[in-house]
């Protein structure tokens, strides 16, 4: 309590700072109705074919040569001088660069639609017939930093919405009681730009990700009072939130203009109904053996990013908008940021994160799931097709894969190329700005009519760029 403020005016200052189920439900929507058309709840642009996403994302740069981008040039050259040819002068962005270096694992040809897949993925390879891969994406940096915040947020620079928060911005949630867009971090820390990547920006901060710690047994703080609070019962609960409800509608009477206090109030009316609902969400333990084998969560390798991708499910199950599920936490080890040894760092990746996506398409698809859940598999940049000492490869923003499956995605289909070393993009390019528009255009929402006014300039997801790659629209 500051110098000069009675305990009178604390105590309403702090009941200022929380907000009631019911008062708080209703003056948010009411209010967010008259700020902006695009945003909660509203209807979707364009007739949706996904209602939601689940967006898998490998962070630290995952090599598209030694999973998905097959050259046989590599193999052909492997040891030789990487030499493009026409005089083009070659640069690694951390290293000098090194000798041509074949992938030291087989990439093999599956599915009907033959599409490559390395032996490090044996069960991703049985789905390729689900997917829709681009082939020749492309970044505007070879820098962690900026270009994890430009897949994520669509600017190479912090403090702009997420993508999951343009999503639950424009459509809200199909839930009342779990938040639109959820962020499920690896078990060993958070990503490059920590927060940054699914911040609300300039958005209302009650769309911002709401992070769960999913191995933890307590994935969300103060879902339930500790067990030392014998005095937290539902009557005196009632009581509370009674009291908050009288003190905030004197301080809305006296503040009804203040964005900050609306979004407390969405956010603390959002956490009490949480406290009800979350729990069971989060709860995997009515999962069947058979279930719990498909995500892989028998195996020490897979069992957490498999937990994961399990909550994920249940999670779009109930309601969720939009869930990001990170493989690989920030610094130079234990991610897809493979400079030291590919042979060696890539393959415990691989191993934790192919039979939970796997699991995930088929459990999707067996439940109904996928035919309006969009999922999405990206990543920040790709790889060098020259060696960084003698084993490893640098960063590339020149040439990477992602790709799309479920709601409104034509399967078995991939679009564009690399060059022959998938050092560059040869044809048919796909930007993050086009990435972000063919997803925002599957869920409904035409990419340049989603938009808010900021500082004086209308700012997208997309900035002033981006087409939707028809050739992965169903």
């Amino acid at each position: 309590m500051g110098p000069g403020v009675s305990r009178r005016e604390f105590v309403h200052r702090l009941g200022a700072g929380f907000g009631s189920v019911a008062l708080g439900q209703l003056l948010a929507r009411d209010r967010v109705d008259r700020l902006d058309p695009a945003a909660i709840g509203h209807q979707p642009h364009l007739r949706p074919r996904a209602r939601r996403v689940i967006q898998l994302f490998m962070n630290g740069g995952a090599s598209q040569m030694d999973l998905f981008d097959h050259k046989p040039e590599l193999f052909r050259r492997a040891g030789q001088p990487f030499d493009p040819g026409s005089g083009v002068r070659v640069e690694a962005p951390t290293s000098e660069p090194g000798k041509v270096l074949k992938p030291p694992f087989p990439l093999r040809q599956h599915g009907q639609s033959g599409r490559w897949v390395s032996d490090l993925m044996p069960q991703l390879a049985r789905c390729v017939d689900d997917l829709a891969f681009l082939m020749a994406m492309k970044s505007r940096t070879n820098v962690h930093g900026p270009a994890s915040y430009l897949m994520n947020t669509g600017s190479l620079l912090p403090g702009f919405p997420a993508f999951g928060a343009w999503v639950g911005y424009a459509l809200g949630s199909e839930a009342d009681n779990l938040p639109a867009f959820v962020v499920l971090p690896d078990a060993k820390g958070l990503p490059y730009n920590q927060r940054g990547n699914f911040s609300a920006g300039f958005l209302p901060v009650a769309h911002q990700g709401t992070l769960v710690q999913a191995g933890s047994p307590s994935p969300m703080a103060f879902l339930r009072p500790p067990e030392s609070a014998a005095f937290v019962t539902p009557e005196a609960s009632r009581e509370g939130l009674s009291l908050v409800q009288r003190w905030n509608r004197r301080h809305l009477e006296a503040h009804d203009a203040d964005p900050r206090l609306e979004a407390r109030i969405q956010a603390y009316e959002l956490a009490a109904r949480m406290q009800l609902s979350a729990p069971e969400a989060f709860d995997l333990a009515a999962e069947s053996p058979v279930t719990r084998r498909l995500y892989g969560l028998e195996r020490p390798e897979s069992e957490d990013f498999g937990r994961r991708c399990l909550m994920a499910r249940r999670l779009v199950e109930r309601g969720v908008r939009f869930v990001q599920v990170w493989s690989g936490a920030g610094g130079p080890t234990g991610n897809w940021d493979n400079h030291a040894n590919i042979a060696k760092e890539l393959p415990p990746m691989c191993a934790a994160t192919d039979q939970p996506i796997a699991g995930l398409l088929q459990d999707l698809r067996a439940r109904g799931l996928l035919e309006d859940t969009l999922v999405l598999w990206n990543t920040e940049f790709g790889r060098m097709p020259f060696a960084q000492s003698s084993e490893g490869r640098d960063h590339n923003g020149g040439t990477f894969v992602g790709w799309m499956a479920g709601a409104g995605v034509r399967p078995g289909v991939a679009h564009g190329q690399s060059d022959e070393w998938s050092w560059k993009v040869a044809h048919d390019v796909t930007t993050t700005y086009d990435f972000h528009a063919t997803a925002l255009h599957l869920l409904g929402l035409d990419h340049e009519r989603l938009k808010v006014l900021h500082l004086g300039a209308d700012r997208r997801l997309t900035d002033v760029h981006g087409e939707v790659i028809r050739a992965v629209l169903a």
